[in-house]
């Protein structure tokens, strides 16, 4: 007979390692099941690596760069196999361990993990097939899938012959290639090129369309691009990528631009064109949970078609954001056991490219206001008139804050250092209902980058 519990949980990711702690929190019995690592996607292969990688190229890049703080270095070096220990251990520690170390620190809050792909049998019972091809039947009365998500693969003529690395190879490369071609020009794409630039890689981004960081405001959005290219890095906008193939000379990428094509040849491809939900195993279609090409359907309390089946996470396909994934699973894992479960509230959701300086915004952009003809003002602080960043000598970007009349935060945008850490108050601001008079009204430490934050709202006209 099938060991039963009272929630089974597909995926250890953000979403599903919150959904199974929130329930076993509450006295559920819970089971984990995950086909990989504790952690998901990015924990192992995605934010928590590519954050080191890009703080680790950062440090080389300054101290290259000190010179006009009057320091001056003998030899800056770079030792590739030492930054990936480092790498491993920062992995490591976030966990809590390895994978079956985590599984022990689950287990003491109640919650049982199984490792191997899942597939449902019936809508309350899941097969787990192990790796070395066992299977193992187990029962819930409830579920929550949270499967993850993985690169897409494009159908480019030539791709696979040729051959190609996601994130996944990405961040755990035994050797740097000397050159490489990232298709795509989302924030994955860009702080890939900016973190393998500074590694000494010489770097092309290919991007179909005109603009990089397409949903982010315009206006800084290519002042970030500007920035990265004056480091170095080569951009190709508004191209068509035709082909790929072999060559004596590496990879050769064939791409087309006003009518007219030309080659490139680099030692490596990386991809990163978006993701898309992992269900293929899941065998969703034989118990009716309803799937689209952008994921699992839910309604607005993350309920599936199958009234005891949730979903959280980037297989739902919204926001792909761990921080999302996190408050989804958390609400599942509530709603789940629930009388009265609750609608989430995804309205307020931050949105961070985190390459050097970081593009953060919250709310609405200027194009997506003016689409909507939404009437609204705008103020504007340059890091070149805050006294912090001038000390510091980073002055490059601003703080934009978009407000309608009666002066509520319709978004914020801020390019720059720590501008990731610097959202903060406008996505508390638009929470709680605070105008932005009042947070012009508001006292900020001096000297610090947060005034910058201050003076935009200061200034809106």
């Amino acid at each position: 007979m099938a060991q039963h519990y009272d929630l089974l949980v597909i995926g250890a990711g953000a979403a599903g390692s919150t959904a199974a702690s929130t329930a076993a929190h509450h006295g559920k019995k819970v089971a984990l099941i995950e086909r990989d690592s504790i952690g998901g996607t990015c924990l192992n292969y995605g934010c928590d690596p590519t954050k080191t990688l890009l703080h680790i190229a950062s440090m080389l890049y300054q101290a290259q760069h000190a010179d006009k703080y009057g320091l001056h270095f003998q030899q800056v070096s770079l030792d590739w196999r030492q930054v990936q220990a480092y790498t491993h251990e920062v992995i490591t520690s976030i966990r809590g361990g390895t994978s079956q170390e985590a599984s022990q620190e689950l287990a003491k809050q109640g919650i049982t993990t199984f490792y191997g792909e899942a597939s449902f049998l019936s809508p309350n019972e899941v097969s787990i097939e192990k790796s070395d091809g066992q299977k193992q039947t187990l029962s819930a009365a409830r579920f929550v899938i949270a499967s993850g998500s993985q690169t897409s693969i494009p159908p480019i003529e030539g791709l696979q012959e040729t051959g190609f690395i996601t994130n996944v190879e990405a961040v755990a490369l035994s050797t740097l290639p000397r050159s490489m071609a990232i298709i795509g020009g989302g924030p994955i794409g860009m702080e890939f090129a900016q973190l393998f630039h500074r590694f000494g890689v010489e770097v092309t981004v290919i991007e179909r369309a005109p603009q990089l960081l397409a949903k982010e405001d315009s206006e800084l959005a290519d002042q970030l691009c500007d920035l990265l290219c004056n480091e170095g890095i080569e951009v190709e906008v508004g191209v068509e990528l035709q082909r790929v193939q072999r060559s004596s000379e590496g990879k050769r990428l064939t791409i087309k631009s006003n009518q007219a094509t030309r080659d490139i040849v680099v030692d490596e491809i990386l991809l990163a064109l978006g993701r898309r939900p992992t269900l293929e195993k899941l065998q969703l279609d034989s118990i009716g949970v309803k799937t689209t090409k952008k994921g699992i359907e839910v309604d607005e309390m993350l309920r599936t078609s199958v009234p005891h089946i949730w979903a959280a996470g980037d297989v739902v396909g919204q926001y792909q954001f761990t921080h999302f994934a996190y408050e989804q699973g958390k609400h599942v894992g509530l709603n789940a056991f629930s009388d009265q479960p609750q609608p989430f509230n995804q309205h307020i959701i931050p949105w961070i490219t985190y390459t050097e300086p970081a593009l953060a915004h919250v709310g609405k952009t200027e194009e997506q206001l003016r689409q909507e003809g939404v009437s609204y003002r705008v103020g504007r602080m340059k890091f070149s008139e805050v006294e912090r960043a001038i000390s510091n000598g980073h002055t490059e970007g601003l703080v934009k804050v978009l407000v309608d009349q009666q002066d509520h935060i319709l978004g914020g945008h801020i390019l720059g250092t720590a501008a990731d850490d610097l959202l903060a108050p406008l996505i508390v601001a638009m929470r709680a209902g605070i105008t932005a008079d009042m947070v012009a009204s508001t006292i900020f430490p001096y000297p610090t980058l947060s005034e910058g934050v201050r003076w935009a709202t200061d200034r809106i006209s």
